[in-house]
């Protein structure tokens, strides 16, 4: 595994080390010693699978809130997605910055992303599936968000008029929701 810090105090970019032969490659896509190693959660709780059928199809800004808070490794396994994550710790020195990547199928890069962070994805292509690894099972109690396109974070989506579930989309701002 290739660890690439991103701009976000925490946040990695996941690749493969790939091993190719004539049959084509192997890789590595999870090893929690890996993680630890370079002092990240390499906790391993849970594991979800989301499917999407429609391009433009924007799911988020989600987070876990304490003592829930989740540390998530996202892939994308089929299709291809603009995936986001912002920084929602008020102590971190990238508080409300936001980095974006684009996943895909054919590099199965995945990003890792720290607890007190929100995360979300649009989608790039029709018939797309994302993998989720979460260091806590999911607490419905403690499911948070925030608007996808709030000012306060300055996300520049690949789209304007996605494709969402009423509860994403009726979310406030992120000040609005801080106490």
């Amino acid at each position: 595994m290739i660890f690439t810090p991103t701009p976000l105090d925490g946040a990695w970019v996941v690749d493969l080390d790939r091993h190719e032969d004539s049959r084509g490659f192997f890789a590595r896509a999870w090893d929690g010693r890996l993680f630890a190693d370079r002092g990240l959660d390499g906790e391993l709780a849970q594991c979800s699978v989301s499917r999407t059928p429609r391009r433009g199809t924007l799911r988020g800004l989600h987070w876990q809130e304490a003592p829930h808070a989740e540390t998530k490794l996202v892939r994308c396994t089929r299709g291809r997605i603009w995936d986001v994550m912002v920084d929602l710790r008020a102590d971190s020195p990238t508080y409300l910055h936001h980095f974006g990547i684009e996943l895909a199928d054919d590099s199965l890069r995945a990003v890792y992303i720290p607890r007190g962070f929100a995360h979300g994805f649009v989608t790039l292509s029709d018939h797309v599936d994302v993998m989720y690894q979460m260091s806590v099972p999911h607490a419905p109690g403690s499911e948070r968000g925030a608007r996808w396109n709030d000012p306060a974070f300055g996300i520049a989506w690949p789209v304007t008029s996605p494709f969402m579930s009423e509860r994403d989309a009726s979310y406030p701002d992120f000040p609005a929701r801080r106490q």
